[in-house]
C-alpha cells in the first residue's frame, strides 16, 4: 500500500494525471500486488516478479478485467525490480517502480516529511527491507532456479552470502527511512 501512496506523489512530482495519463485502478493493482509472488501461494519456479506478475494475472482475467488491462499490470509487477526497462514499458510499469523505489528510500523533492509522517503512520515499515530480502533469499535458496545469472534475486543471494547483508538493506538502513 505504501507503494500506492508513494505512487500518487512521484505521479504529481512528474505532472501525470489518473485517468488522463495513467489508469487508476490499475496503477493501484499493480502496486499493492507487486510482491505477491513471495507468497506461498505464488511460490512457483520463477522469478519472484513473474510468479507474481502471473498469479496477478490469473486473479484479475478471474475477476473479468480485459486481458490488455491484465497485461498492462503483469508487465508493471514482473518488471518492478528492471530498472531502464520498466520506465520504458508505460506509465503504469514506470509509476509502479518508482514507488517502489520511493519505499526504498524517497527523494525529499517528492515525499514531504509531511507525506512521510502520514503513510509510515497508516503502513509502519516493520522491517520492510530485510523481511523482503530474508523472503526472497528463501525462495531462491530452496529454488536456486528463480535467481538466474544476473537478476535482482541473484544479486540479493549472492550478497547475503558473501556480506551478510545486501546493498538494497544498506541503503534502507543509510536512507531516509533511516530502517
Amino acid at each position: 500500500m505504501r507503494s500506492y501512496l508513494f505512487v500518487r506523489l512521484l505521479a504529481r512530482h512528474k505532472g501525470l494525471r489518473p485517468d488522463r495519463d495513467f489508469d487508476e485502478q490499475l496503477l493501484y493493482l499493480a502496486c499493492v500486488l507487486h510482491d505477491i509472488g513471495l507468497s506461498e501461494d505464488a511460490n512457483n519456479n520463477q522469478r519472484f516478479e513473474v510468479d507474481g506478475a502471473d498469479m496477478a494475472a490469473e486473479f484479475l482475467s478471474g475477476q473479468g478485467v480485459s486481458s490488455s488491462d491484465t497485461d498492462v499490470v503483469w508487465q508493471a509487477i514482473a518488471l518492478h525490480t528492471s530498472g531502464g526497462i520498466a520506465e520504458r514499458r508505460g506509465p503504469v510499469c514506470l509509476l509502479t517502480r518508482g514507488g517502489v523505489v520511493l519505499d526504498i528510500d524517497a527523494d525529499p523533492s517528492i515525499v514531504s516529511d509531511a507525506d512521510e509522517r502520514l503513510i509510515h503512520a497508516a503502513y509502519p515499515r516493520l522491517s520492510m527491507s530485510r523481511v523482503l530480502i530474508d523472503a526472497i533469499v528463501a525462495q531462491t535458496t530452496a529454488k536456486p532456479a528463480k535467481a538466474p545469472t544476473y537478476s535482482l534475486p541473484e544479486a540479493l543471494l549472492r550478497e547475503r552470502a558473501e556480506h551478510g547483508v545486501t546493498r538494497i538493506e544498506q541503503a534502507a538502513s543509510a536512507g531516509r527511512w533511516r530502517e
